[in-house]
């Protein structure tokens, strides 16, 4: 399960957390990484960047949805953000949720890409270009920096 990234890290953002979903027989089946920095209108924001497989649901429940799943995404318009992973752009759709956050999602390597952002008009970072690294990938030798645990995590 891709372990994203955006790197470099948004202008005083700081890496807060990871989590994972999955047991020892079938091994992780989701993972979030957590950010917290500056909001682009003032005070702090948090992000959650999720990679999951289709029906977990770990980013469905971050984004306030009663589902596992997105329903359908991308189907009635153009994509809202885009990302960039490994050099190729990764279409995004803004999706209905809970009204404290912002939340968008695509699919990354087969596995649902979800960014939910708090609070909502934190949603504005995904106008930047994110370039999304997967922290597994060999020879990652970053120096991130690290802050407080996310609250969001828990």
């Amino acid at each position: 399960m891709p372990v994203w990234l955006p790197w470099p890290l948004p202008m005083g953002w700081l890496v807060t957390g990871f989590v994972q979903a999955g047991d020892e027989r079938t091994g992780s089946r989701a993972c979030a990484v957590a950010l917290s920095g500056p909001g682009l209108v003032g005070g702090p924001a948090d992000m959650l960047l999720i990679a999951e497989e289709p029906g977990i649901g770990l980013g469905a429940s971050y984004a306030g949805l009663e589902g596992p799943d997105p329903g359908a995404v991308g189907e009635a318009s153009a994509p809202h953000a885009k990302v960039e992973v490994r050099g190729h752009p990764v279409p995004l759709w803004s999706v209905e949720a809970a009204p404290d956050r912002a939340v968008y999602v695509g699919e990354a390597m087969g596995n649902w890409l979800w960014v939910v952002l708090w609070p909502a008009d934190a949603g504005l970072l995904m106008l930047d270009h994110l370039s999304l690294l997967d922290l597994r990938e060999p020879g990652m030798k970053l120096d991130l920096p690290y802050g407080a645990f996310s609250p969001r995590l828990d």
